[in-house]
């Protein structure tokens, strides 16, 4: 790690995939992912920054400005979450989702 870089908990590699994962994923604000792994909104971007190839980076970072959905502050609804019929329950989280 470099010196310039953002200071970050040591993260095992399944937390890893699993932040990547929710990084891409447009309705997870970057909010949640600094509460359940402790890691705010820049030390995502040198995270994926590092972790993937260079042409996924950019891609993802063009689809992420700007995208509402992200920041938990300008998202449209207070309340509740969307989730599709079909999608399955995610196990991977390091805080469990309650009912």
């Amino acid at each position: 790690m470099t010196q310039n870089s953002i200071q970050y908990p040591e993260l095992k590699e399944i937390d890893i995939d699993r932040i990547i994962e929710m990084a891409w994923e447009d309705r997870t604000p970057f909010e949640v992912i600094k509460f359940q792994f402790g890691l705010n909104e820049q030390g995502v971007f040198e995270l994926m920054r590092k972790e993937i190839k260079l042409s996924s980076f950019k891609m993802w970072r063009k689809r992420v400005n700007g995208r509402n959905t992200k920041h938990q502050k300008l998202r449209a609804f207070a309340k509740g979450r969307f989730k599709c019929s079909r999608q399955r329950t995610i196990s991977g989280n390091a805080i469990s989702k309650r009912k």
